[in-house]
C-alpha cells in the first residue's frame, strides 16, 4: 500500500533494508515530527543534533560493542590504519579481534542515539537547580537487521527514532515518567489508536547480558511499575524484555490484520550514568549521579509509519494527508478559476493540486478515491459564477456542501489545526 500510494521507495541499488522517503512519504513523516516537535516544546526539550557515525570506544563505554555486534554494521577503521595493518600482513580475522579487544579504535555507524546524547549533557557542569535536562532529536540510527528479517517498512537497517534522553534526580523520576507516558498516550488518541497493550520490559535474573548493580535494577523495575499503574490499562511484566541498561515499558500496538508491532518505549537507565560517570552538584553541594529516562514515542519513525499506512487504509485525516485537497474543474474554461482557487489555498500552507485533465467528472471522482485524497472541490460553472465551491470528503462528512471558497477554507484548517480523525466506517 505504501508503494501504492507513492510514499516510499526501498532499490538494492541503496541497499536492501534502506528506506528512500518519497515526497508523499516525505509529507507524511514531517507532519509526524513537527506534531512531536510542538509538543516538546511545550514540555520543556531541547533539540540537539548528533553525527551518524562515532568512535568505537564511546560504544565500548556505553556497553553497545561488544553486546549486540551481531547487530551492529562493521566498525570503520581510519585509512592510514588499515594501511598500517596490511603491511604487517593482518588478517580481517586479527582485524576482528583487536577491534573487539580495544588494541585499536575504529568508527562505528550510530547504533543508538544516547551515548551522543551523554556527551552532549556531559560537555557542561550540572546543579540540581538545571534539572530535568531534556534532550530531543530524530536521529538515525543504524542495525544490521539478517536480511530474512527485513519488511517494507516495519524491519530496516537504517532507521529515524523520534529520541529523547532525560537526566533527573532520583525525586524527579515518577514525574518526567509519567510526562513521557503522556505524550506516548497522545500520540495514539490523536492517531487513533486505541488497539494496544502495555508490557513493562524486566531482566531476566539467568542472562548475563544485562549490566549493573541488582539493587539498581530493582529500584528502576519498581519505578516502571508504579508508572505503569497510572496508565488506566493493564499491563504484563515480561521478565528477558529489558535493554540491557535497565527495565522499561513498551507500548504494543495490533495492526489491522492483527500482528503486534512494539512502537513507543520509555526505560529508566541507572546504569549508563554510571558507566559515563555522569554527576551533578547536589542542594549539599556533593557530587551526586543522575538517573537517564530513554523515551521514543513513535518508536521508529518507518516503522511507525507502516503501521499507520495499514491502520488508515491509506486514507489518511487531512492534517497527515500528502495531498490534502484535489479540485476538479469540470471544464477547460474553469481551470484558470481552478488555479486562483488553488493559490489562496496554497498560501494558507495547505497542500492542494488542480487536475485540469480534459476527462469527465466521473472519471476524476474516481482518481480522487484511487488516490485517497481527503476532500476534492468541484467547480462548475454555476459555483463559478457564484464564487462557491461544492466540498466532497472522503475523511469528513462535516465538511460537504456547497460552500463559499472562504468559508471552504476556513473549515479546512480548523479540521487540520484539530487534527480530526476521519469519520468511523459504516
Amino acid at each position: 500500500l505504501g508503494k501504492e500510494l507513492k510514499l516510499f521507495h526501498i532499490d538494492e541499488a541503496v541497499g536492501s533494508g534502506m528506506v528512500l522517503w518519497t515526497p508523499n512519504g516525505a509529507v507524511l513523516r514531517t507532519e509526524l515530527q513537527n506534531f512531536i516537535a510542538d509538543e516538546l516544546g511545550k514540555t520543556g526539550y531541547d533539540q540537539v543534533y548528533t553525527p551518524h557515525i562515532g568512535k568505537l570506544g564511546l560504544y565500548r563505554t556505553s556497553g553497545h560493542f561488544p553486546y549486540y555486534k551481531e547487530s551492529q554494521f562493521p566498525p570503520v577503521v581510519e585509512p592510514g590504519t588499515v594501511e598500517e595493518l596490511a603491511q604487517q600482513g593482518c588478517s580481517c580475522a586479527d582485524l576482528s579481534n583487536q577491534l573487539d579487544s580495544g588494541e585499536i579504535d575504529g568508527y562505528l555507524l550510530k547504533p543508538m542515539n544516547c551515548p551522543m546524547h551523554i556527551k552532549i549533557f556531559d560537555s557542561q557542569p550540572h546543579s540540581y537547580r538545571d534539572l530535568p535536562v531534556r534532550l530531543a532529536e530524530f536521529g538515525t540510527v543504524y542495525r544490521w537487521e539478517q536480511s530474512g528479517e527485513l519488511n517494507g517498512l516495519t524491519r530496516v537497517r537504517g532507521f529515524t527514532q523520534d529520541d529523547a534522553h532525560l537526566f533527573c534526580t532520583e525525586d524527579q523520576i515518577a514525574g518526567e515518567i509519567a510526562g513521557c507516558l503522556d505524550l506516548v498516550k497522545l500520540v495514539f488518541e490523536t492517531l487513533g489508536m486505541s488497539d494496544y497493550r502495555v508490557r513493562i520490559g524486566l531482566r531476566d535474573p539467568d542472562s548475563t547480558k544485562y549490566v549493573g548493580q541488582a539493587e539498581k535494577w530493582d529500584r528502576a523495575e519498581n519505578a516502571l511499575r508504579e508508572a505503569a499503574k497510572t496508565l488506566g490499562v493493564d499491563y504484563s511484566e515480561e521478565p528477558g524484555e529489558a535493554a540491557f541498561y535497565g527495565p522499561k515499558i513498551d507500548f504494543v500496538v495490533k495492526d489491522v490484520i492483527g500482528r503486534e508491532w512494539q512502537l513507543g518505549t520509555v526505560q529508566v537507565d541507572y546504569n549508563l550514568p554510571e558507566r559515563f560517570d555522569l554527576n551533578y552538584i547536589g542542594a549539599d553541594n556533593e557530587k551526586h549521579r543522575p538517573v537517564m529516562i530513554h523515551r521514543a514515542p513513535f518508536g521508529s519513525m518507518e516503522r511507525f509509519c507502516g503501521v499507520l499506512i495499514e491502520h488508515f487504509a491509506g486514507s489518511f485525516p487531512t492534517w497527515l494527508a500528502p495531498e490534502q485537497v484535489r479540485i476538479l474543474p469540470m471544464n477547460d474554461d474553469l481551470v484558470p478559476q481552478a488555479r486562483e482557487i488553488e493559490t489562496l489555498l496554497k498560501a494558507a500552507k495547505i497542500r492542494v493540486t488542480v487536475d485540469a485533465v480534459a476527462d469527465k467528472l466521473g472519471a476524476k471522482i474516481r482518481k480522487c478515491h484511487l488516490d485517497k485524497v481527503p476532500n476534492f472541490l468541484v467547480l462548475g460553472k454555476q459555483e463559478a459564477e457564484a464564487g462557491m465551491v461544492k466540498v466532497n470528503s472522503r475523511a469528513n462528512k462535516a465538511l460537504e456542501g456547497l460552500k463559499t471558497v472562504n468559508d471552504c477554507l476556513a473549515e479546512l484548517l480548523e479540521n487540520i489545526a484539530s487534527k480530526t480523525l476521519p469519520d468511523p466506517k459504516d
